[in-house]
């Protein structure tokens, strides 16, 4: 997948229809490719990373205006990044994709401030749906 880098952190988005910066964290490669791609193919910039970790720390340099991670166990391992992007901007919009379904992590994401919860498989059309449902960042276009 070609990555597109975010802007550094601090800097200006002025563009009112611009598509969204995208983190896109998921330790599966292949769910990394396709998600990245298709988002890609729909003009949005993204950066995808497979360590929970290189996200937490990318959002810490970097701005975006979308935050995809996934949670591929019960041990909801995304968190870190969920809590790091809410401690960095609190009107991130942060969408869990989960490969199971579990009632406490969910429950803990949406407490923590996930704007959804999505149980795989799910399509780039079926992300971007919720995307257009979710109240959109200032100056951001879904």
């Amino acid at each position: 997948m070609g990555q597109i880098d975010g802007a550094p952190r601090g800097a200006s988005n002025s563009a009112v229809s611009r598509k969204p910066t995208v983190l896109l964290v998921d330790e599966d490669p292949g769910n990394l490719n396709a998600y990245g791609v298709g988002l890609q193919e729909l003009g949005y910039r993204v950066r995808g990373c497979k360590s929970y970790k290189e996200g937490a720390d990318l959002l810490e340099s970097q701005a975006f205006d979308l935050i995809i991670v996934s949670q591929g166990s019960p041990f909801f391992e995304g968190r870190l990044v969920l809590e790091r992007a809410l401690e960095v901007d609190r009107r991130l919009r942060v969408l869990v994709l989960a490969r199971c379904l579990d009632m406490s992590c969910y429950l803990e994401a949406m407490q923590l401030g996930a704007v959804d919860y999505l149980v795989e498989p799910v399509t780039v059309s079926g992300i971007i749906q919720v995307l257009e449902h979710l109240p959109r960042a200032q100056g951001v276009v879904a």
